[in-house]
């Protein structure tokens, strides 16, 4: 028939220790992190003769899937209305678990001067009720595995639909890249 194998407790520990290994090494590798825009709520109206500006607070639920835990920046977030510069939302520094998911509640400022130069376009969204806006940020922060310390910057890009009425969020397509700095 053939030849019979020897079987061995080394080569059978040899080979789950390569398999433990090759798992780890696939679970540890960097993955983007989610962003989902839950409630978006107005705090006040803020007077600049001749203008008027609201502030919002913009609450986002946010995953990080990694191994690692993280500490980030401050930054703020572009707000964009027919490709103009609306207004911001300020991202506090903080930190996030590994694995974990967080609630955040960010201030945000809406310039009326702008808003004002899309007047016919605004009128006609909330005639319609869904106004379409875009966000853009950068987070920059460190991540730490073991005792190495690695800097990363998360790039996201939201388009958001949103009802100008009762500012509720009607559909949102958000996209996150993450790029870790070895060196």
């Amino acid at each position: 028939m053939g030849k019979k194998v020897k079987w061995s407790w080394a080569s059978a520990f040899v080979g789950a220790a390569s398999a433990t290994a090759v798992a780890t090494l696939l679970s540890a590798r960097p993955k983007d992190p989610t962003f989902h825009l839950v409630s978006i709520k107005l705090t006040s109206f803020k007077l600049n003769l001749p203008h008027v500006d609201a502030e919002l607070i913009l609450t986002v639920h946010v995953t990080n899937p990694n191994i690692a835990p993280i500490h980030y920046g401050s930054t703020a977030m572009s707000i964009f209305y027919e490709g103009t510069l609306l207004g911001a939302a300020q991202v506090k520094a903080g930190s996030q678990r590994a694995r974990s998911c967080q609630v955040l509640k960010l201030p945000t400022r809406l310039d009326g001067v702008e808003l004002a130069h899309h007047a016919g376009k605004f009128f006609a969204d909330v005639a319609k009720r869904e106004m379409v806006l875009d966000a853009k940020v950068d987070i920059g922060g460190k991540a730490k595995v073991l005792w190495w310390g690695h800097r990363f910057k998360v790039h996201v890009d939201s388009h958001i639909t949103v009802d100008p009425v009762f500012l509720d969020v009607i559909d949102q397509e958000n996209r996150s890249q993450l790029e870790i700095f070895l060196a």
